[in-house]
């Protein structure tokens, strides 16, 4: 069995707060990655790691979530379609003196109907032939258009909580998106929705965010056997390579037990949220949850050859790190145990 844990942001990404990794306890991940061979390359996005190992590309200045994500949430489109479809991502945005910061749904939440109210009344005043608005899922809606704009866009994940000003879309299509993109702040602004919504003490959805925009992809072939995830996206790309899905098991060591061959990429992603929104306490107890509920099981795992090859894979805003440990790494006792953030200066 070959494991590669994919982990966004097991790295604190702002440098200047060392002491977020004073007293964790965390020894059998960093025995993990100080016998193992690293490598450090350029940032990367964790959608846009995930689309090159499958080797996809960008579509018209894009990288093809939506057209991917239909595999989840409209299966029939997602096989059949002719059209370009984008991201319409509902998100929150707040002005802070000059910048404009996005949230995204990790913020709040929508219920279906509030859903499929706004987008039946985005295609009422907005909608035309040219592009159509659609939701199959509360917190993921789309544009659906006949040709693809001639237009660069950023993910959705780029731009959470940072300065939207410095990601808009840009290219020769781009100005027509700027007016719909401030049309559709215009009619959220005053929503009978969002007005119930602040009156409850809840975000309003005040904007959208576009992106991501792709045609349908006829083929998609995976390096890997097995996907173990509870993130929706990659799980559309297990979906349209048809290869195993699986949920992240719940018993580590019982997993392992099984002795399930093949290549098995495993996303635990439960750090990239609180690190994004700067929740330090959240992010500390996350990795400690995981130092019990993988590292140690993995550890042992290795020790005792049910694990051929183990590569963490770590990216965030810096840098993206790979650390490949085998059987025989663990045996390299002139290798010692090294902190975390001693790792983490790699991404420098």
């Amino acid at each position: 069995m070959n494991i590669n844990l994919l982990i966004p942001n097991l790295f604190w990404s702002d440098t200047s707060q060392p002491e977020i990794y004073n007293g964790l306890l965390i020894h059998f991940l960093e025995t993990l990655l100080s016998k193992g061979i690293s490598r450090t390359s350029s940032s990367l996005e964790m959608e846009t790691w995930l689309c090159r190992q499958f080797n996809l590309e960008q579509q018209h200045g894009s990288w093809p979530i939506a057209p991917l994500m239909l595999h989840i949430d409209a299966p029939a489109l997602a096989k059949t379609s002719k059209d370009f479809w984008m991201c319409a991502d509902p998100v929150h945005l707040r002005i802070e003196q000059n910048h404009i910061m996005l949230a995204d749904s990790q913020s709040f939440k929508i219920s279906p109907e509030e859903a499929e109210q706004f987008v039946q009344d985005l295609n009422h005043n907005l909608g035309n032939s040219n592009f159509i608005f659609s939701t199959f899922h509360p917190h993921r809606w789309y544009i659906r258009i006949p040709k693809a704009p001639e237009m660069q866009t950023h993910l959705l994940s780029q731009v959470t909580c940072k300065n939207i000003n410095n990601f808009l879309p840009t290219g020769k299509d781009s100005i027509i998106w700027h007016k719909i993109f401030n049309e559709v702040q215009m009619l959220l602004h005053e929503h009978p929705i969002n007005q119930a919504r602040e009156s409850r003490g809840e975000l309003i959805i005040n904007s959208i965010w576009l992106g991501g925009g792709g045609g349908i992809l006829q083929s998609i072939h995976s390096p890997y056997t097995h996907i173990w995830s509870n993130d929706d996206f990659s799980q559309s790309l297990a979906l349209a390579s048809s290869i195993n899905r699986l949920n992240l098991p719940i018993d580590v060591n019982n997993w392992l037990n099984t002795k399930i061959p093949g290549n098995h990429l495993v996303v635990l992603d439960s750090l990239r949220s609180p690190a994004k929104y700067k929740n330090a306490y959240e992010w500390r107890e996350t990795l400690k949850n995981m130092e019990h509920n993988w590292f140690i099981p993995l550890y042992t795992a290795i020790k005792n050859g049910k694990v051929s090859r183990l590569t963490i894979t770590t990216l965030n805003e810096i840098a993206l790190n790979d650390f490949v440990i085998t059987r025989s790494d663990l045996w390299k006792f002139w290798l010692f145990r090294k902190p975390l953030f001693t790792h983490s200066r790699k991404t420098k």
